[in-house]
């Protein structure tokens, strides 16, 4: 097998002076991040006792205990997508919550098989891009679900098809807690378990990712179709 590299001439698509090898040296920042991984923490109901939210609250606490910064974005009051506009207090704080993240936490109650309007409403506000800033481009995502029977995974499944989309790198790890009636005592505190620890395992993991990941995110994200939109020839050659 002819494993050398093609000539240009027979790349007819391809812009040459565009195109970048993999360099391994640029996978080793010349300097590391040393401030806490700043997490944030989207949930799916609007209910007075909301398992989402208090399963999103557990994580938080499980975050901080690692030594991760953590916010979590309160959907109450987030209008619906395109009903106002970007400057609604609301939604800047989630678009300013995004940016300022390194990783996030996805937790939706899974309803007819799916994630909930209120979830996917905040997806829906966070852009591609904003002017030259990507919201959650090269971001690390966990993704969670609870439901009110039997243990599925429809939930999850949707938000690592959401969490691609908007190009964020989520881990192997997830947490599906079937019943959560029956796993948080009247606190709002989960209760010890097999469903307890994975959640443990998932933000253990989350966090890994995040220190791994975030001084590397704009190297692993470089694309060649942006860098060709970009391109503009010299005024002067």
């Amino acid at each position: 097998m002819d494993d050398r590299a093609p000539a240009p001439d027979t790349l007819p698509a391809l812009k040459p002076e565009l195109l970048r090898q993999p360099d391994p040296a640029s996978l080793e920042p010349a300097a590391r991040m040393t401030h806490p991984p700043r997490i944030l923490l989207l949930y799916g109901s609007l209910r007075e006792r909301s398992y989402s939210r208090l399963l999103v609250e557990e994580a938080a606490r499980l975050l901080r205990a690692m030594g991760a910064e953590t916010r979590i974005f309160d959907p109450r009051e987030l209008p619906a997508a395109n009903a106002v506009g970007p400057d609604h207090p609301k939604v800047r704080e989630l678009r300013d919550l995004s940016i300022w993240s390194e990783g996030q936490v996805w937790c939706s109650p899974e309803m007819h098989g799916a994630v909930t309007g209120v979830f996917k409403n905040q997806i829906d506000w966070l852009p591609l891009s904003e002017g030259s800033v990507r919201p959650t481009q090269g971001r690390t995502l966990a993704v969670m679900q609870v439901s009110g029977g039997s243990q599925s995974f429809n939930a999850v499944n949707t938000l690592r098809l959401l969490g691609r989309w908007m190009r964020m790198v989520t881990i192997p790890n997830q947490s599906s807690v079937p019943k959560a009636y029956e796993q948080f005592d009247e606190a709002g505190r989960m209760l010890p378990g097999p469903l307890y620890d994975r959640v443990v395992d998932v933000m253990e993991e989350l966090v890994r990712f995040t220190w791994l990941l975030r001084d590397r995110a704009d190297y692993l994200v470089d694309r060649y179709s942006e860098r060709k939109e970009a391109f503009k020839l010299p005024e002067k050659l």
